[in-house]
């Protein structure tokens, strides 16, 4: 059974490093037989979250946004670290698609409920992002995905990536592999 997984880069920015880490995930997953859905959220049309917005109008990418997850057996998240925690661009984006739409309850989250997720981040500080991927976790864990323990951090990101986009060091990118294989499995077995 092939597993479908979108993965999720937490910046816009030409030249991210988080961006490359996506696309080092993204490939892994496809080499590993998996589905994958590669989201821009630079794509996406979403304004700040509030509840009057939501109100008077549903925006139109949040719910393309939103019916996308929908689809997925699992989420691969890759955020960069501002300032200790997620950057506003994804937690909006993840904000948005945890809304009931339709004749949805208000805690129906179908498109997080019950599945596997994933998280990395690439950052040029020596912690590698992982200040924020502790909100990450924390953020998907409360709309009830499964978040697999492994998880990617890339250390001093401006000298980790050769010239082709791979990482120079055999430790993050084996881990690349084995979280790629991890979600996948655990994807799976939630699907079935």
């Amino acid at each position: 059974m092939m597993v479908s997984i979108a993965v999720v880069a937490g910046s816009t920015r030409e030249g991210s490093y988080n961006r490359a880490l996506a696309e080092l995930a993204a490939a892994s997953l496809e080499a590993q037989g998996a589905g994958v859905t590669r989201v821009d959220l630079g794509a996406f049309d979403l304004p700040l979250y509030s509840a009057a917005t939501e109100a008077t109008a549903f925006p139109p990418d949040a719910a393309r946004l939103k019916a996308l997850f929908v689809q997925q057996d699992g989420l691969l998240f890759v955020s960069p670290e501002y300032n200790g925690s997620l950057p506003p661009l994804l937690k909006n984006a993840i904000d948005w698609a945890s809304r009931p739409t339709g004749d949805e309850g208000l805690v129906a989250l179908t498109a997080y409920r019950g599945k596997a997720a994933a998280i990395m981040a690439a950052s040029i500080s020596p912690f590698g992002g992982l200040r924020g991927l502790m909100h990450l976790r924390q953020i998907l864990s409360t709309v009830q995905m499964i978040v697999i323990p492994e998880q990617v951090v890339v250390p001093n990101a401006h000298a980790a990536f050769a010239e082709d986009g791979s990482l120079k060091d055999a430790l993050p990118a084996s881990l690349v592999e084995q979280t790629a294989a991890r979600l996948i499995a655990v994807a799976k077995a939630l699907s079935a």
